[in-house]
């Protein structure tokens, strides 16, 4: 079998190139030198050289807030993209996995989201992945949409490694304490996309469609920097007051 994932050097593709998937298994992992997501059309065609027997993408633009000035680049890799690999897969009838946020609601909701919740993005980059959602759904049958949230790794960009870093370089940090979310590995994200994959090439029923995971457990972002200063204990020589 052979998989192709878009975004291989991201958080959740470097764990996805982690991952041991058999000997009879290739996954063709591709970062941006090999498949540049900005050109349009680049992931079809990609997707239409490759012949593969299913498509990961993990590809995304994550700056939330550099999104509100940059609004067409996230467009273009955050919707129109996924869209491209949507309708590649369709015409080649295999399926897609893509990754999307939690960023397609508005967080007004007391309690968590399900899957069949109304989305109501506030910003730029959460329009930019719901209308990425939108393009797979109607562009691919057979396709599974994952949505997660406040990813992290040792891998890229994240709030664990700003927190360690700002740490090390201030006395005091103000974080806000009025966004609850579930933060959640991205070596999580990967076993669980490698699961649903396997059953998937082996042929076993999978219901399509849209599903949310998380890690276990909530807090806000100034409850996730406390415990990522008393995880880190020794390892920042002195630990800003938060």
């Amino acid at each position: 079998m052979r998989i192709l994932l878009f975004g291989a050097n991201g958080q959740v593709g470097t764990e996805l190139r982690a991952i041991d998937w058999g000997e009879d298994t290739e996954l063709v992992a591709l970062g941006r030198q090999q498949s540049d997501l900005l050109v349009s059309g680049n992931a079809g065609r990609v997707i239409d050289k490759e012949q593969s027997d299913l498509v990961i993408n993990a590809s995304a633009y994550t700056a939330v807030d550099k999104a509100e000035s940059e609004p067409d680049l996230a467009l273009a890799i955050n919707a129109r993209a996924p869209g491209e690999m949507a309708d590649a897969c369709s015409k080649q009838g295999i399926p897609l996995i893509h990754i999307s946020t939690d960023y397609v609601f508005d967080g007004s909701k007391q309690g968590p989201y399900v899957e069949d919740d109304p989305v109501v993005p506030l910003g730029a980059y959460g329009r930019s992945k719901e209308t990425g959602e939108r393009a797979v759904r109607e562009a691919l049958g057979s396709h599974i949409i994952l949505r997660t949230s406040w990813v992290f790794s040792a891998h890229g960009q994240n709030f664990v490694k700003t927190m360690l870093r700002l740490g090390a370089e201030r006395d005091e940090l103000g974080i806000i304490d009025d966004q609850r979310g579930c933060p959640t590995a991205a070596a999580h994200i990967a076993q669980v996309i490698a699961a649903i994959t396997r059953q998937i090439l082996e042929g076993k029923c999978i219901p399509w469609g849209t599903y949310h995971y998380c890690g276990t457990g909530e807090t806000t972002w100034f409850g996730f920097a406390c415990a990522i200063f008393e995880a880190a204990g020794s390892y920042i020589e002195s630990p800003p007051n938060v």
